[in-house]
């Protein structure tokens, strides 16, 4: 059975810096695409940012380009999104994300297979 667990979210202060981590079960994890989702209250999900299997192409969001910084360590299972930079409109629970299938980073939630509990992220201005 595979389970995502992201931690590390909480209350930051606007344009400061928190990194979130999603640590995954699964002896394929190092085969996955993973990307992080966030939703904001009363709003839909929205993708943030993908990361292929090897870490040699990653995708983001344009609302998030130049301030979040996603990574993996295949060792370790486990996927960061380093967040810099921070704005009260980045609040939101954000969701790590598996696809299984090989092929280019997608951007679409229903393309993803396994999704992590969420963790919250508060942004104070």
């Amino acid at each position: 059975q595979v389970q995502l667990v992201e931690s590390g979210g909480g209350l930051v202060q606007a344009g400061g810096s928190q990194r979130l981590s999603c640590a995954a079960s699964g002896r394929t994890f190092s085969s996955w695409t993973m990307g992080w989702f966030r939703q904001a209250p009363g709003k839909e999900s929205e993708f943030v940012a993908a990361i292929s299997w090897s870490g040699g192409s990653t995708y983001y969001a344009d609302s998030v380009k130049g301030r979040f910084t996603i990574s993996r360590d295949n060792g370790k299972n486990t996927v960061y999104l380093q967040m810099n930079s921070l704005k009260p409109e980045d609040t939101a629970v954000y969701y790590c994300a598996a696809d299984r299938r090989p092929r280019p980073l997608v951007t679409t939630a229903m393309s993803y297979d396994y999704w992590g509990q969420g963790t919250q992220v508060t942004v104070s201005s």
